[in-house]
């Protein structure tokens, strides 16, 4: 049995983090919940909280159809919520990180603008694994600016609920027994289509994109403002790339890890002078 918290950045009222909840409980890991009171999508691994009086506010919730699962909404980014709960703010501490699953395919190079993925990142800094989830659910004519990439719900509460999470906590807990044989601050980026698990063609590996789902562009400037427009991304897919396997159905595996130095790289630091300006 594995410690497992779950969090995400739809917030706590999103279908897809009780599905994932449930889907570990299930498989009989001891799991909690933790996350936003709002949504914080676009966060990436951001340390924001709100506080009062110098204490960060929390409230116990109970999960739909998930009574048995202890879960709090908490003001705070998620991955700051992670670093809380590796401080024992919900208990014992996590063995392992899963975050979803997200509204909308986190893909591509924009993964690094992703609260989902920032979650694990904070994670497996601590040497946790973690299991970044998120649904291909939208196209990105209906996303927004703070996206980060991942096309977020323009649904109402009846549409949202429709959606095949079932399918994505299904294939989160499979690659569980796989996630734990990697080496220690593994992430694995799982993105899963909209469709029942017949639908889906099987499981790949591959690489991120170089681009995202969607671009942002500058739709107005004037004085003292922007005005920003999100379109579809009109980059050709790239084979044996995450959104190119989501494109033709596949669920797509990604591992990850955190920034870390760049050995390879050479510099030459002695070159430089330290107390003599050449500024004039």
């Amino acid at each position: 049995m594995t410690r497992i918290l779950v969090t995400n950045d739809d917030g706590i009222d999103a279908p897809g983090l009780r599905w994932l909840a449930r889907a570990a409980a299930r498989e009989g890991h001891d799991v909690v919940v933790a996350a936003p009171i709002t949504e914080a999508s676009g966060s990436s691994a951001a340390m924001t909280a709100v506080e009062e009086h110098g204490k960060i506010i929390l409230h116990k919730r109970e999960l739909p159809h998930a009574k048995h699962i202890p879960a709090y909404a908490v003001a705070a980014s998620p991955a700051y919520i992670v670093l809380l709960a590796l401080r024992e703010a919900f208990g014992e501490p996590p063995e392992m990180i899963f975050s979803g699953i997200n509204r909308g395919a986190n893909a591509g190079a924009a993964v690094v603008h992703s609260g989902t993925v920032g979650a694990t990142l904070t994670g497996s800094y601590a040497g946790l694994h973690g299991l970044a989830v998120s649904l291909d659910v939208l196209s990105p004519r209906v996303s927004s600016a703070r996206s980060g990439g991942a096309a977020l719900a323009a649904l109402d509460h009846e549409e949202d609920e429709k959606r095949h999470w079932g399918s994505a906590a299904e294939l989160a807990v499979r690659l569980v027994p796989t996630l734990t044989h990697t080496p220690a601050g593994t992430i694995f980026n799982l993105n899963v289509p909209d469709l029942h698990m017949d639908g889906i063609r099987g499981l790949r590996r591959a690489s991120l994109a170089q681009f995202g789902q969607v671009q942002v562009s500058i739709a107005e400037a004037g004085e003292g403002f922007v005005r920003t427009a999100v379109q579809a991304a009109d980059d050709t897919l790239q084979p044996d790339t995450d959104l190119a396997a989501l494109a033709e159905h596949f669920a797509v595996v990604t591992p990850i890890r955190p920034p870390h130095e760049m050995t390879e790289v050479k510099i030459n630091l002695e070159a430089i002078p330290l107390h003599a300006s050449t500024l004039q």
